[in-house]
């Protein structure tokens, strides 16, 4: 090799080391962070989340007063006896 193709090769060595890489490695640090905060459909998928899960639990909260009611209602039954599926 002669001297030219040496100090082409160093020069492109000092070039990849010094500017491409920290360029690469900053890119990727942006791309990183930017991920980490809810992009807006992220966000709307979370709110429609949310008002599902409440307007559940809303319909829970009804069921369970219901059945409260229709269970205060009902005349009781005596308890049945248990009985072991294993025989002693």
């Amino acid at each position: 090799m002669d001297e030219t193709s040496i100090v082409l090769i160093a020069v492109m060595g000092i070039v990849s080391i010094f500017i491409i890489l920290p360029a690469m490695i900053f890119h990727y640090v942006t791309l990183w962070r930017r991920q980490k905060t809810l992009q807006p459909d992220d966000e709307r998928m979370l709110e429609d989340l949310w008002r599902s899960a409440k307007a559940m639990e809303r319909r829970i909260e009804s069921l369970e007063a219901l059945l409260e009611k229709n269970e205060s209602d009902a005349p009781r039954r005596p308890a049945r006896p248990t009985r072991s599926t294993f025989e002693d």
